[in-house]
């Protein structure tokens, strides 16, 4: 039998768009990961397989707008914990906390119910890809306003030219990616 690495594996199902959103960009599009039955259940396995071990076993999963909703409601069914959403400003109902971070051209503002977790709550962050890091990071400093403990983040990809996961390692904040990508 052949060997099989699941990194390969799921890589040659990532399709890359050049200059997309702009020139010089490669844009890593997960939706083909999605799209087969297969490889969207070998995508998840790998993360719920991870969070099984009792010693990173999370109380609950934050997604992070709009893709992290896409695996981590997934991987909380899976692994029969909640899962709470970290929406865009104002996308929210109830009274939310909120954060404000920086973007390349600007800023954004990330938020998050004031019941969506509770203090001491142990909370995996994930979302599709690590670029700049900044939405994680935002993402974690609303958990952790709310008394939650972000055991780890977690995301398909990480662009490590960018220096997102630098920056949220040298943060504090554990990371586990499944692909690294040369460029951005």
């Amino acid at each position: 039998m052949q060997d099989w690495n699941i990194n390969d594996y799921l890589r040659s199902h990532i399709r890359t768009v050049p200059d997309w959103p702009s020139p010089g960009v490669q844009f890593r599009d997960i939706t083909p990961l999605l799209q087969n039955p297969k490889v969207f259940r070998i995508l998840i396995d790998a993360f719920v397989h991870r969070y099984m071990d009792p010693s990173l076993r999370p109380d609950v999963v934050a997604g992070l707008d709009a893709r992290g909703f896409i695996l981590g409601s997934v991987i909380a069914y899976e692994l029969a914990v909640g899962f709470v959403p970290i929406r865009k400003k104002g996308k929210l109902p109830f009274t939310t906390v909120e954060e404000t971070y920086e973007l390349e051209y600007g800023s954004a503002t990330v938020e998050l119910h004031t019941d969506a977790v509770k203090p001491g709550d142990r909370v995996l962050l994930v979302d599709d890809l690590i670029a700049t890091g900044g939405t994680m990071m935002a993402g974690k400093k609303l958990l952790e306003k709310l008394g939650a403990q972000v055991m780890e983040g977690a995301a398909i990809v990480d662009l490590p030219e960018l220096k997102g996961s630098a920056r949220l390692r040298e943060a504090g904040l554990p990371l586990f990616t499944l692909l690294d990508f040369a460029g951005h």
